[in-house]
């Protein structure tokens, strides 16, 4: 019996970067075996188990045979006689089929030291054509190692894949999974080209797809394509850290404009609305959880009355803050101004003007709270309540803006 450590770990070592989790594949050892050592089954799709010490996971070398459509599609053969190699074949890239032995020595029969030099994502075989899930892996990989180009063959044999229909057998809970975990990465708008240069971006995500070539205009957005000002959004959001909501928000704010009639570009009124039922779609279709989609409807409806916020009456200003829930959910509303700023810094030339319009929201929600909703319900007429609330926040905003 043999162990190796596989993988990431060898991967990001070799990259000189933070190796968090190690993978082992056990050589030459059946199931019984390792039960007999100590080990704990917990694989139910192939043999993994738990180290009795560490609790690691440790999985027999194996092989797969495509057996039927989707990333579940597979029949799995482990046993002691398959060998590193064939195990290593099965692997994604050529990055990624690295081994390293006990004594530290490297294992690497498919060239993924030589990628690792040229920064090149490439599939170790044709197998890589039987899981779609890859496609989604080589994207978000592409969002995390942002000096790695995909080969050229990797990124035919992906076209070729999602010309098959590849792509549509993923469920899409994994489609989310993945574009959650790259819009996490470092630099999102590279998965979003890398799904694009592949096709396979009009396949999962239609509504980004369309957005690339519609212009918008370039007195207020230089960068004219919509499509690579939401990349530049996503990008932004990234640079600063922002949770995840605030992330798929900057990704989603301007889906509206993506069904403007080419006749009427480059303006595209009224494409907050359009934008806000093409998110609550697209959310539906890949099971967005729920935080994220109310934080991206609420950037899509009201983004485009926030960027204005300084112009607006005090009582515009109180029924965008009810609108967007700030009232209840102060840490939301931090979020969507977030998610604003990013749609503001997301063009060319803007990175670093001044963006009053989140301090001033910011502001103006601290000085609605101070009035004493409980005290103004208590002395209306109950059929009045919620007016007289409105009323007096809005009379508090007012006051508040006229000694500004």
């Amino acid at each position: 019996m043999k162990i190796y450590i596989v993988g990431g770990a060898v991967r990001d070592r070799l990259l000189g970067l933070p190796v968090a989790d190690r993978d082992y594949v056990v050589v030459g050892a059946s199931p019984e075996q390792m039960v007999a050592l100590g080990y704990q089954p917990v694989g139910k799709d192939f043999p993994v188990f738990l180290h009795p010490e560490s609790h690691a996971e440790y999985a027999l070398a194996r092989t797969e045979r495509k057996s039927g459509a989707g990333y579940k599609g597979f029949t799995i053969h482990a046993s002691p006689d398959v060998t590193l190699e064939e195990d290593l074949s099965r692997r994604d890239l050529t990055i990624n089929a690295i081994a390293e032995d006990s004594d530290g020595a490297l294992i690497d029969p498919y060239g993924g030291q030589r990628d690792l030099a040229a920064r090149t994502f490439r599939h170790v075989s044709e197998a890589f054509a039987e899981d779609p899930v890859r496609i989604l892996r080589v994207a978000r990989f592409a969002a995390r190692f942002t000096g790695f180009a995909v080969a050229a063959e990797t990124n035919a044999l992906m076209r070729q894949m999602v010309d098959n229909g590849e792509v549509d057998a993923l469920v899409p809970e994994r489609v989310w999974q993945e574009i959650a975990r790259g819009l996490m990465e470092a630099q999102p708008s590279r998965m979003f080209h890398v799904l694009r240069d592949c096709g396979a971006l009009a396949r999962m995500l239609p509504e980004i797809d369309r957005l690339f070539g519609v212009p918008q205009p370039p007195a207020h957005h230089p960068e004219v394509d919509t499509g690579i000002h939401v990349m530049l959004v996503v990008d932004w959001a990234a640079a600063q850290g922002y949770s995840l909501p605030v992330r798929f928000a900057a990704l989603t704010h301007d889906l509206g404009k993506g069904v403007t009639p080419p006749e009427l570009w480059p303006k595209h009124h009224g494409h907050e609305a359009k934008s806000v039922d093409l998110v609550r779609a697209l959310c539906e279709r890949i099971r967005v959880p729920a935080d994220c989609r109310d934080l991206a409807v609420a950037v899509a409806r009201d983004h485009g009355n926030a960027h204005p916020a300084l112009e607006l009456r005090a009582a515009t200003i109180v029924e965008l803050l009810e609108r967007v829930d700030a009232f209840r959910r102060p840490d939301r509303f931090a979020e969507f101004l977030q998610a604003c700023e990013c749609d503001f810094r997301g063009r060319p030339g803007y990175e670093t003007r001044d963006f009053p319009a989140a301090d001033f929201l910011a502001q103006a929600l601290a000085v609605a709270r101070t009035v004493d909703a409980g005290a103004v319900a208590r002395a209306s007429a109950p059929d009045k309540v919620r007016e007289a609330v409105f009323r007096a926040r809005a009379a508090a905003v007012d006051a508040w803006k006229q000694l500004r």
